[in-house]
């Protein structure tokens, strides 16, 4: 439930990449529920692609073009990967095959179930799923959460890339100030309000490694 007392405000140009800093506790969640639409609405209004959605249920949401990357991964383990991938999948233009060359490694374990993959396996799935119904603005929640820092790293390298290479708006949610120097944006939270926003002028490359 949305805290009535919130007051956050901010926009997101198509093809940007947006961090959202803050400790546990602070409103990072409940502000991606609150775009998904599966908190209850207090007052103000959410603009999506020029359209007041404020009132659109979650599914509704998700037709429109909003992707979602939860923190807790959600795949379907008794499902294989490709399973996985085209159970969701949307006409348009990630298609399973562009997926499999952004994340090979799910490529080459395409035949798994879920619960055969790692934890990095399983969150490379998690965001080929999002993008196989291709969003428009794609949510990630603590997508380096649970996973060691060169996973971290490959994680966040190939939703920079996303961004950067393909023109995919992403908003990313962490705890993990280390985010910050790779999005073109900064917002900082502290009891449900934005106390900062930082542009960065030249976004830091997150170093690729071989995965």
């Amino acid at each position: 439930m949305v805290n009535p007392t919130c007051d956050m405000s901010f926009e997101l140009a198509e093809g940007e990449a947006l961090a959202v800093l803050g400790p546990n506790g602070v409103g990072k969640t409940t502000l991606i529920d609150s775009i998904i639409g599966v908190t209850t609405h207090f007052s103000g209004h959410l603009y999506f692609k020029g359209e007041d959605i404020t009132r659109l249920r979650p599914e509704q949401r998700a037709a429109a073009g909003i992707g979602w990357v939860p923190q807790e991964r959600n795949i379907f383990k008794s499902l294989s990967v490709e399973e996985n991938l085209t159970a969701v999948a949307r006409p348009g233009p990630w298609t399973l095959e562009r997926a499999y060359a952004m994340f090979p490694r799910i490529k080459e374990r395409r035949t798994n179930l879920g619960g055969q993959l790692s934890g990095g396996e399983q969150q490379r799935v998690s965001i080929a799923r999002a993008i196989c119904k291709n969003p428009k603005l794609l949510l990630c929640d603590e997508p380096t959460g649970a996973l060691d820092s060169e996973t971290g790293s490959m994680i966040l390298s190939l939703l920079q890339r996303m961004s950067r290479q393909y023109g995919q708006t992403v908003i990313i949610v962490s705890h993990n100030a280390a985010i910050a120097p790779a999005a073109d944006r900064v917002i900082q939270l502290r009891n449900g309000k934005v106390i900062q926003q930082i542009i960065n002028e030249s976004p830091v490359s997150i170093e690729e490694v071989s995965w």
